[in-house]
């Protein structure tokens, strides 16, 4: 199989779900004849037509609202925010309306909200957050933010056959970053569950989206030289949180660091770090550490950028002084 790259992979979950299930649909700013912002609509207008794959007005918030009427209605509608940014916009409608609509009057809403995130691509304040936990601590919603084309490709089916909202973080930076073969047939991958992305048993890093490999990066350069084996585990889902596999992990090598991409105040490592604390506490051989990006908006000059974000000199640091205690 030719290899294919993470915005490719998002693509063909879209096509082969829309040719699935009739009920799967598409709205959002300018994903018909202009294939959206970054091309990952491109295709299906002309495969689809109109009626599936809507073209709407600069609203998220009415994105939103149409897409958990049309899910009440028996549809899957799959939102595209231009920029996740700008899923600020919709914040009411998800918060207060989408995510308790099953509790308050059992109604479904089997819908996908997805867009591009992150930082590393000078895209400053406005085109570069990572608002993924703004949200978690809204019960009735699930996040997914894969780092790899296979996740990017199977998450995105399993968020589209999911009877809950799901909101589909897909960072930027990877779109035609990374590649990888993708296995024939209907590949899924199942929401909720983490993933061991290197085997390691002196310290384990923890982290998802772009800076899991930066983490990688990390691990290997440690290994190389201080000789240090590194664990490093993909989270892929965020909201649920697998706490099996963040216990499994932490009972192996009893050092913990946590890297993320948001920044450090209320970011999900102050969650993951109060889930070990209740857990695990008693098989931790140091602090819990966290390297994340600063408290500021992000900047638009590149050494600005770089200086903001979580780099692989940074997590090298944060793994020798682990490795130390």
């Amino acid at each position: 199989m030719p290899e294919i790259t993470y915005l490719e992979g998002i693509r063909q979950a879209l096509f082969e779900e829309m040719e699935r299930d009739e009920n799967v649909f598409c709205l959002g700013e300018d994903i018909g004849k202009y294939g959206g912002a970054f091309k990952v609509t491109e295709g299906l207008l002309e495969k689809f037509g109109e009626d599936r794959v809507i073209d709407t007005p600069v609203s998220e918030a009415a994105i939103v609202g149409a897409a958990a009427g049309a899910s009440h209605m028996g549809m899957r509608p799959v939102c595209e925010m231009q920029f996740i940014d700008f899923i600020s916009c919709g914040y009411d409608m998800l918060t207060n309306y989408v995510a308790t609509a099953r509790y308050r009057a059992m109604l479904p809403c089997p819908m996908v909200v997805r867009g591009p995130s992150g930082g590393y691509v000078r895209g400053g304040p406005f085109h570069s957050q990572n608002p993924e936990a703004a949200f978690l601590h809204t019960p009735g919603l699930k996040i997914v933010y894969p780092a790899t084309v296979s996740d990017a490709k199977g998450l995105l089916k399993s968020a589209i056959r999911d009877d809950d909202c799901v909101l589909f973080f897909e960072h930027k930076y990877l779109y035609r970053r990374v590649k990888e073969e993708l296995p024939e047939g209907d590949h899924v991958v199942p929401i909720g569950k983490a993933r061991t992305a290197r085997e390691g048993s002196d310290v384990s890093v923890i982290s998802y989206a772009a800076t899991l490999w930066k983490a990688l990066e990390a691990a290997e350069q440690c290994e190389r030289e201080d000789g240090l084996s590194v664990e490093v585990i993909d989270l892929r889902t965020l909201l649920p949180l697998d706490d099996d596999a963040i216990v499994a992990t932490v009972k192996k090598t009893n050092r913990i660091l946590l890297v993320h991409e948001d920044t450090r105040t209320g970011g999900i490592a102050g969650e993951i770090t109060a889930r070990i604390n209740e857990l695990a506490f008693e098989w931790l051989d140091a602090p819990v550490l966290r390297v994340t990006a600063a408290d500021v908006p992000l900047p638009y000059a590149p050494s600005l950028e770089d200086y903001v974000l979580p780099q692989t000199p940074d997590i090298v640091r944060g793994i020798r002084r682990l490795a130390a205690y």
